[in-house]
């Protein structure tokens, strides 16, 4: 064998064993991806309920019911982004700034009936802070632009309609 071809082999076997491998790390990273969705983009194309997400809005007012399975707190309540609403089931016990009206994401799965099964429930830490996710998610639903002052309260989001740009937020 001449050694350009000795050596045009090498380089293929080089190239074949950096493509398995970064074939092997990108199949091993999808599998811990946890992608960030909002209520509106579930209840339009559900993920499969074996995938992990996170799912973030505000909770509905006075959608939050507790009860108690034995010792452990069982905690259901509504996430919304003004568009639509999921249901979220949460055994554990909630974060203290958890609050209605409030952000919140939840990471978890969707259970068959179409609820959301959270593992994890995270609030905000002071009355300013939203979620950078969640705060993209109401300015693109049209029902908040941060340059007329803090988000609406939740309870008052099924009264509103979009926003133009440059128009005032529209009160109920």
């Amino acid at each position: 064998m001449k050694r350009k071809t000795r050596r045009l082999w090498l380089v293929v076997f080089c190239l074949a064993g950096l493509g398995a491998a970064a074939g092997l790390t990108l199949n091993a990273f999808s599998s811990n991806i946890v992608f960030f969705m909002t209520p509106s983009q579930v209840a339009s194309k559900p993920p499969p309920s074996d995938r992990t997400i996170r799912l973030g809005g505000m909770v509905v007012n006075g959608s939050v019911h507790r009860d108690l399975k034995g010792q452990t707190p069982i905690n259901t309540f509504e996430v919304t982004d003004g568009q639509a609403a999921v249901t979220v089931h949460f055994e554990g016990i909630l974060p203290d700034l958890f609050r209605e009206g409030q952000s919140v994401v939840a990471v978890g799965s969707m259970a068959p009936d179409h609820d959301f099964t959270a593992s994890e429930v995270l609030a905000k830490h002071d009355e300013t802070y939203m979620p950078k996710e969640v705060a993209e998610a109401l300015q693109k639903s049209g029902k908040w632009d941060p340059k007329f002052g803090p988000p609406p309260d939740a309870s008052s989001w099924n009264s509103m309609t979009a926003q133009t740009p440059g128009s005032k937020p529209k009160s109920p």
